[in-house]
């Protein structure tokens, strides 16, 4: 498949939760099981800059930058001797209402779009401040990260690594459908997060499920330096 979609993907704040397996199955695309890292079933809320932004390699105006935070979990596909690791979003919010058209319409995707803004900050002493916020029913929403100011490698086998490396996107369209695409980026570096905040109206956004689940203390918590990536087309996959 060719590229459909480029742009750099910048300051992923990542907050990632323990979750019950039972939770995620009603979304769990056919042709896929649930990826898991030491046995825990993985559900990330993700925060990040989408920049320079081109389709089929052309700028849209007024659509090259924008805010996007999205709740995704963590899957895995066999395809002959390959396992192909891949994420599904439960919901993704951006700025741009011709976003999420787009990825709606062609990828099934399940993006809304509300108003929304970022913040960032070099503290006194060093330490780098990020914020996103989105407007919901007339109530703002945060989610920041504060951070150390020199970003590291992840190590092999971590859970940084596990969290950032899933490659594929897949959707659930139907019970016998799903989309499938690839994402491609190099191996990212991660800034180590000193405090987060997190104020959202989680049973309204995502469902009471969701809601205890990001209610109870993440696993961890960092913030993903990014990279230009390469959304490649999609792929129908049809099942019995």
């Amino acid at each position: 498949m060719g590229n459909f979609l480029s742009a750099s993907w910048e300051n992923l704040a990542m907050v990632n939760f323990a979750v019950s397996p039972e939770i995620l199955t009603p979304y769990l695309p056919k042709g896929t099981e649930l990826d898991t890292w030491n046995g825990i079933h993985y559900v990330s809320l993700v925060g990040f800059m989408f920049t320079n932004v081109r389709v089929l390699g052309i700028p849209v105006p007024f659509h090259t930058d924008f805010e996007e935070v999205n709740l995704r979990f963590y899957v895995k596909r066999k395809e002959g001797d390959i396992w192909k690791r891949g994420v599904v979003f439960i919901k993704e919010i951006v700025p741009k209402t011709m976003i999420s058209f787009v990825a709606n319409t062609i990828y099934h995707e399940h993006y809304v779009t509300l108003n929304m803004n970022h913040q960032y900050a070099r503290n006194a002493d060093g330490s780098l401040f990020w914020e996103y916020e989105w407007e919901y029913e007339g109530e703002v929403n945060t989610f920041s990260v504060t951070t150390e100011n020199t970003p590291v490698s992840m190590p092999e086998g971590s859970e940084a690594e596990f969290i950032t490396e899933h490659y594929w996107g897949y959707t659930r369209v139907s019970e016998t459908e799903t989309t499938e695409y690839e994402v491609k980026h190099p191996k990212w570096e991660v800034y180590p997060v000193k405090e987060y905040k997190i104020r959202c109206q989680l049973s309204k956004l995502y469902g009471k499920p969701f809601q205890e689940m990001l209610e109870k203390p993440p696993l961890s918590v960092f913030l993903a330096k990014g990279s230009p990536i390469e959304v490649m087309g999609k792929k129908n996959l049809a099942f019995e």
